[in-house]
């Protein structure tokens, strides 16, 4: 499913208010992935994107939550990002944001913190995930902390657009977290740092029971 090259000014954007419609954006500096993230999720693979010279790229999205079709929009920036801001019509309606970095490029990470209070000054209430991309790269990213997400009490998902990694599940949990804050529940975002929780407990044992093997085989060759 193909992303449609669109000015902002020409989106109708009263349909959000339905209870069918609902709308995500996507944040971040240039070239972290976002449009690969996208299309990762949408198609079989991705496809190399080319520059646009539009505002906004749509990316849409049927699937049925509790018996019900929902429409999802996904919003891309589309190049907009390159000006370190965005048009306020791009945060008009959301329902959640997904924020996503290049574990590869610190200053991406750095950037979160303007990227947030922008997304803030808009939408001040609705959910927000902060995406690490790139882990393909090196897996130890995801021992790392990163006090960003934490600071602010947003979930982090480890993910990459290259192999899948989170990919299904990233865009999935969005879904039903803007649906949550239409409906106005908190529940779903509890759930989901519950989960995150466990998953970094899960991932430091695995990491200490390796930690424990090397040890021993060190001890076994020296003796």
């Amino acid at each position: 499913m193909a992303g449609d090259a669109t000015n902002l000014s020409d989106v109708d954007q009263d349909k959000y208010d339905a209870d069918e419609q609902v709308k995500i954006i996507c944040l971040g500096d240039s070239a972290v992935g976002k449009s690969k993230l996208m299309e990762r999720f949408l198609m079989d693979g991705y496809r190399p994107q080319q520059l646009s010279t539009y505002a906004l790229t749509l990316y849409k999205y049927t699937t049925t939550i509790n018996d019900k079709t929902v429409l999802v929009d996904f919003w891309d920036t589309a190049g907009q990002e390159r000006f370190q801001s965005m048009h306020p019509s791009y945060y008009h309606k959301a329902h959640a944001c997904i924020m996503v970095f290049d574990v590869q490029r610190k200053v991406t990470y750095k950037n979160l913190t303007n990227w947030y209070k922008e997304l803030r000054e808009y939408r001040p209430e609705i959910p927000c995930i902060v995406v690490a991309n790139k882990i393909d790269a090196d897996l130890k990213v995801t021992q790392r902390n990163f006090n960003f997400a934490k600071k602010q009490g947003l979930p982090l998902y480890f993910v990459s657009a290259a192999d899948g990694s989170n990919v299904v599940k990233l865009f999935k949990d969005a879904i039903k977290l803007a649906i949550s804050y239409k409906q106005d529940s908190s529940d779903f975002m509890d759930e989901v740092m519950r989960e995150l929780e466990k998953f970094e407990l899960e991932t430091k044992e695995d990491l200490s029971d390796k930690e424990d093997e090397n040890s021993k085989e060190e001890k076994s060759k020296s003796s």
